[in-house]
C-alpha cells in the first residue's frame, strides 16, 4: 500500500476503535462504490482524505466494513461483505475468522469451519485457535485438540512483535512484516523464531541470499533446533541445492532416526539429486508402516514418474485418491502425466469434490486444472475452459503478482547491458555449460533430451544457481542488474567458478552439461559476463500454443505470470523483446530453435544444434526417446516417445475463449 492508502486505513481503524461504526461503514462504502464506478482516485468525503483505488485498498475496505457491521449488529450485511471478500481473496485468513464470528450465534458448526479455514491460511490467528480449542474439547476430538493446544502454546510464547510480524506475513503485508521483524532483531539479534521468520519473509520477497544466510546462521547458533534445520533444508531444496539438502537431512536423521517428517524430508532431497532408488525405498517403507498416507503416495508417484515408471506412478496416484477422495494433488498428478485419461465416473467424482463447500482452496485449484485436462481430452472445450479458467482465477487471487513489475525488470536488463559491455577475455573461460532458456512449455525439455542423448553431454535439471547469483548481486549498493558491468574481472571469474562448483554435484563424467532453467533468459547478460564461452539455446514455440499451454499448467512454484491470459501474453511480449535485445548485443552467441522446425526436420535441427554447441553428430540424438535418465518436468512422458505433432494448434478448439490472449499477442484469427 502507498502511504496515502495506509493513512486512510489507519484512520478507518481508529474510527472502528472509537465505536464510530456508521462512519466506518460509510467511508468503506465510498471506496467500494468508487471501485464499482471504475474510478481510479477519489476524495473520501466522510474522512476528507484523497486516495488511489487498488485491490489492496478494496480488500481492507470490505474487511473493515464487515467488522463494523457485525459490531453494529448488522450481521446480514457483514456476511454479504465477507462472502464477496472471500470470493475475491479466498486465502485471506482474517476474512474467514470474521465470518466465523458472524456465524457463532446462528450456525456454530459452520462457524467452526470458518475458524479452521482461517488457521489454514493464517496460522498466526490466535483467536481462531482459541475458538477451535473450545470446539475440539466439546466434541472430544483428542488428536485435533492436542495439535490445537500445541499451536496455542507456541503462539502465546512468541514475543508480541514476532507474532505481529507473522500475522502480517500471512496476510500478505510482506514489507511491513519485514520491517517489524528487523526492528525486533536489532534488540534481540539471535532470537531463533525471529531469524526463521525473517528468512521466510525473505523467501516470499525472493531475497533468497538473505534467507539462506539467516537460516545457515540459525542452524549454526542452534544446532539442536530441528525446526531451523528443517527450514534450512527446505530452502536449500527450493534453491535447487539438493546435495546440501541431503546433507542436512542426514544430519537430522542421525539425531531423530525414527522421525517420520525427517525421513520424508530426506526422501524429497534424494529425489532432487536423482537418487530415486533410495528415495522410493524410503517412501515404500513409510507406506508399509501405514498405507493411509496420501501425500506419500503422491511423492512416491513423482519419484517413479521421474524414473520413467509411469504405470507404477499412476498406480501410486490412484492409491492416494482411494485414501483421500478430496486430495487435489493426486488428481492433478494424474493429469500432469499428459497421457492419463480420466473416466467419466472419475470426472464426475472430481466435479463433485470441487462443488463441496468444505474442500480446501489448494485442493480445489488442483482439481480444477485436472478437470480442465480431463474434459479437453474428451473434446469438450467449453467445459474444459470453464475449469481451466476457474483454477487459474483462484490461483491468481492467492498471488501478489503484478505483470508491470516483471515488465520493468526485463526492461532493466536491456538498460543494463550494451554491446560494448561484453568481453570474452573476462570471466570464467570454461566451455562446459549449455543453457536452454525460454518460456515454460516451449519445447525446452525436448531439446534437453536430444542433447542429453549425446555421449559428451550430461542432462541435469532446472538449476537455480544463476538465479541465486543474481539474487546475491541484488544486495549491493547499486542493485542487480545495473551493477554487473562494473564488476571486476576477478569477481566475474569467481562468480563463474562458483556456478561451476555449485552445479558439479548434478553432473556425471561428460565434458558438457545442460542447465534447463527457462527463466535464465532474463539473466543472459549475467551469464555471458561470468561464463563468456557458455552456449545459450533459446527454445521457441508458436506464441498461442506456448502461452495457452502455460495457462493450462499448474506449476509447482514460480511462473506466476501464467495464471492470467493477459499476463501471459504480456510476459511473452516482454520475453520476445528482451531476446531481440540479447541478439543485438551478443550477435551469434544465442541459437534460437523453433519447436515446429524440430518437428518438421528433426535431423536437420539436431545437426544445427550440435554444430552450435561444438559437438559431433551422434545418431543417439535422433533416438532421444530411448535415452534413460531422470526427468522431473511436466513433459517427462512426452519426451520418452517419438516425435508427434498433436501438440500443434491445441489452442484452436478454445479460440472463442482466448480473445484476451490474442489481443495481447496481436493474433488476428
Amino acid at each position: 500500500m502507498t502511504s496515502e492508502q495506509q493513512q486512510v486505513i489507519l484512520r478507518i481503524k481508529q474510527l472502528l476503535m472509537q465505536s464510530q461504526y456508521q462512519l466506518v461503514i460509510s467511508s468503506c462504502n465510498e471506496i467500494l462504490a468508487a471501485k464499482t464506478a471504475g474510478t481510479d482516485h477519489i476524495l473520501i468525503k466522510s474522512l476528507q482524505l484523497p486516495v488511489e483505488l487498488t485491490p489492496a485498498l478494496e480488500k481492507e475496505s470490505l474487511y473493515l466494513k464487515a467488522v463494523a457491521c457485525r459490531m453494529h449488529g448488522e450481521h446480514t450485511t457483514a456476511i454479504a461483505s465477507l462472502n464477496l471478500l472471500i470470493e475475491q481473496f479466498p486465502d485471506y485468513g482474517r476474512a474467514h475468522q470474521e465470518l466465523g464470528y458472524c456465524l457463532l450465534k446462528t450456525d456454530q458448526k459452520k462457524a467452526a469451519y470458518c475458524f479452521y479455514q482461517a488457521t489454514q491460511f493464517n496460522p498466526a490467528l490466535l483467536s481462531s485457535w482459541l475458538q477451535l480449542e473450545s470446539v475440539y474439547n466439546a466434541d472430544r476430538q483428542q488428536q485435533a485438540l492436542t495439535l490445537c493446544r500445541q499451536q496455542i502454546t507456541f503462539l502465546k510464547a512468541l514475543p508480541k512483535p514476532v507474532l505481529g510480524a507473522t500475522d502480517l506475513m500471512y496476510e500478505g503485508q510482506l514489507h511491513k512484516a519485514d520491517q517489524v521483524c528487523r526492528q525486533f532483531l536489532q534488540e534481540q539479534p539471535h532470537h531463533p523464531e525471529a531469524m526463521m521468520l525473517l528468512a521466510e519473509i525473505g523467501v516470499q520477497l525472493k531475497a533468497y541470499s538473505d534467507a539462506e544466510f539467516l537460516l545457515e546462521s540459525c542452524v549454526t547458533l542452534y544446532p539442536d533446533n530441528d525446526k531451523a534445520a528443517m527450514a534450512y533444508q527446505t530452502l536449500l531444496a527450493k534453491l535447487g541445492k539438493f546435495p546440501q539438502a541431503v546433507k542436512i537431512a542426514e544430519q537430522r536423521l542421525a539425531k531423530a532416526p525414527d522421525s517420520f517428517s525427517v525421513k520424508v524430508g530426506l526422501a524429497h532431497a534424494l529425489v532432487g539429486v536423482g537418487d530415486l532408488h533410495r528415495a522410493t525405498d524410503i517412501y515404500q517403507r513409510l507406506l508399509n508402516d501405514n498405507s493411509d498416507r496420501p501425500a506419500i503416495w503422491v511423492a512416491l508417484g513423482h519419484a517413479l514418474k521421474a524414473k520413467g515408471d509411469t504405470k507404477e506412478a499412476v498406480t501410486a496416484y490412484e492409491t492416494a485418491i482411494e485414501h483421500a477422495g478430496d486430495f487435489g494433488d493426486a488428481y492433478w498428478s494424474l493429469a500432469n502425466t499428459k497421457t492419463y485419461k480420466f473416466t467419466p465416473a472419475l470426472l464426475a467424482q472430481m466435479a463433485a469434490q470441487v462443488s463441496k463447500s468444505s474442500i480446501s482452496l489448494e485442493d480445489k485449484i488442483h482439481i480444477c486444472f485436472a478437470l480442465g485436462r480431463g474434459y479437453e481430452d474428451r473434446g469438450d472445450a467449453e467445459l474444459s475452459f470453464h475449469y481451466y479458467q476457474l483454477g487459474n482465477s483462484l490461483k491468481k487471487r492467492t498471488l501478489q503478482f503484478d505483470i508491470r513489475r516483471t515488465e520493468s525488470a526485463l526492461q532493466a536488463q536491456k538498460s543494463a547491458f550494451a554491446k560494448k559491455d561484453f568481453n570474452k577475455a573476462s570471466g570464467c573461460q570454461a566451455t562446459d555449460p549449455i543453457f536452454i532458456v525460454g518460456l515454460p512449455r516451449a519445447g525446452s525439455t525436448l531439446l534437453e533430451q536430444i542433447l542429453a542423448s549425446h555421449s559428451k553431454v550430461d542432462g541435469t535439471m532446472e538449476l537455480h544457481d544463476v538465479l541465486g547469483i543474481a539474487s546475491s548481486l541484488s544486495q549491493h549498493a547499486t542493485p542487480y542488474p545495473m551493477n554487473v558491468t562494473s564488476l571486476s574481472d576477478e569477481i566475474l571469474l569467481q562468480l563463474g567458478e562458483k556456478y561451476l562448483s555449485q552445479t558439479q554435484a548434478y553432473r556425471q563424467q561428460a565434458p558438457f552439461f545442460i542447465d534447463k532453467m527457462p527463466n535464465n533468459f532474463i539473466h543472459i547478460g549475467l551469464i555471458k559476463k561470468i561464463l563468456p564461452n557458455a552456449k545459450i539455446i533459446d527454445a521457441r514455440r508458436n506464441p498461442m500454443d506456448c502461452c495457452f499451454s502455460g495457462y493450462k499448467q499448474l506449476f509447482g512454484e514460480g511462473q506466476e505470470f501464467s495464471y492470467s491470459l493477459s499476463d501471459i501474453g504480456r510476459y511473452y511480449n516482454a520475453y520476445k523483446d528482451l531476446m531481440e535485445h540479447w541478439h543485438k548485443v551478443l550477435p551469434g552467441e544465442i541459437l534460437t530453435v523453433h519447436h515446429e522446425d524440430v518437428l518438421d526436420d528433426l535431423e536437420g535441427e539436431v545437426k544445427r544444434i550440435l554444430a552450435f554447441c561444438g559437438l559431433e553428430f551422434e545418431e543417439a540424438c535422433l533416438a532421444f526417446h530411448k535415452t534413460k535418465r531422470v526427468i522431473k518436468t511436466p513433459s517427462s512422458e512426452q519426451v520418452r516417445q517419438p516425435l508427434y505433432k498433436t501438440g500443434l494448434g491445441q489452442w484452436r478448439p478454445f479460440n472463442s475463449f482466448l480473445t484476451e490472449l490474442k489481443q495481447e499477442l496481436r493474433v488476428k484469427e
